[in-house]
């Protein structure tokens, strides 16, 4: 038996995998702070992200992003014909700037991509995540990301499936499992008490199973992004969310 059966507490049945945000395992507290606009702290990055936006020259382009990237992050990533390859939003700010813009790339991380990347999605906020996988490199993708996803690795022998599949809904010490669904990020975590991507996210996670992260450069970030973000289908996007 895995370490995790060790910790859980069975107070609540594990739920079905139909796609549940991870708002709805917030304290109401919490759940208030994402709601207030003005006590979101994750919108100082929507802001810093903005000022990228102009200073770099993103609106020669774009126009307005209020308008311009309304729903444009709802469907990231997606397969690219110009690029031929799948292209995450992170990948296509970056190939906007260095291809149209002749800026530096930004290395994966970066605190300025983060930032633009919780801009672009803010302007999907409340339309539905809708990532196509119609493309027969995308299904293909999506396949080998939900295999990430569900192999086990680490010193704790865990998949993500063992904790946001098998026992969402259910305890794991004093926290409620949610089921990992990526809506919301870029996020706002309370424990870093600082801006996330789902990048940050998913290192923080084989850090606590203690497994090693992909290395930088290898193409099952990209997979596994897609799967995620596929995953939540049809829920709303929340970014920039608030969680624990």
């Amino acid at each position: 038996m895995r370490a995790l059966a060790v910790l859980l507490l069975l107070a609540a049945p594990a739920l079905a995998e139909e796609p549940v945000s991870g708002y709805d395992f917030l304290l109401p507290e919490t759940q208030a702070l994402q709601d207030d606009d003005f006590a979101n702290p994750g919108l100082l990055w929507v802001d810093r992200g903005a000022a990228i936006w102009a200073a770099e020259g993103c609106a020669d382009c774009h126009g307005a992003a209020e308008e311009s990237m309304r729903g444009v992050g709802a469907h990231y990533p997606v397969w690219s014909e110009a690029h031929g390859r799948i292209l995450t939003l992170d990948q296509q700010i970056d190939l906007c700037r260095t291809e149209r813009l002749g800026l530096e790339p930004l290395p994966r991380g970066a605190e300025e991509m983060t930032a633009l990347d919780a801009y672009v999605m803010h302007q999907s906020r409340g339309l539905p995540v809708a990532v196509a996988l119609d493309h027969p490199e995308l299904a293909a993708a999506s396949a080998r990301g939900e295999d990430y996803y569900r192999t086990p690795r680490g010193q704790l022998d865990l998949s993500c499936a063992n904790c946001h599949v098998e026992n969402a809904g259910r305890r794991l010490r004093g926290e409620v499992l949610s089921q990992g669904q990526a809506n919301g990020f870029p996020i706002y975590r309370q424990l870093w008490q600082d801006i996330g991507s789902l990048d940050r996210m998913i290192r923080w996670c084989h850090e606590s199973v203690r497994a090693a992260p992909p290395a930088d450069d290898d193409p099952v970030w990209t997979d596994l992004e897609l799967y995620l973000r596929a995953r939540g289908n049809g829920l709303t996007v929340e970014t920039p969310a608030v969680r624990r």
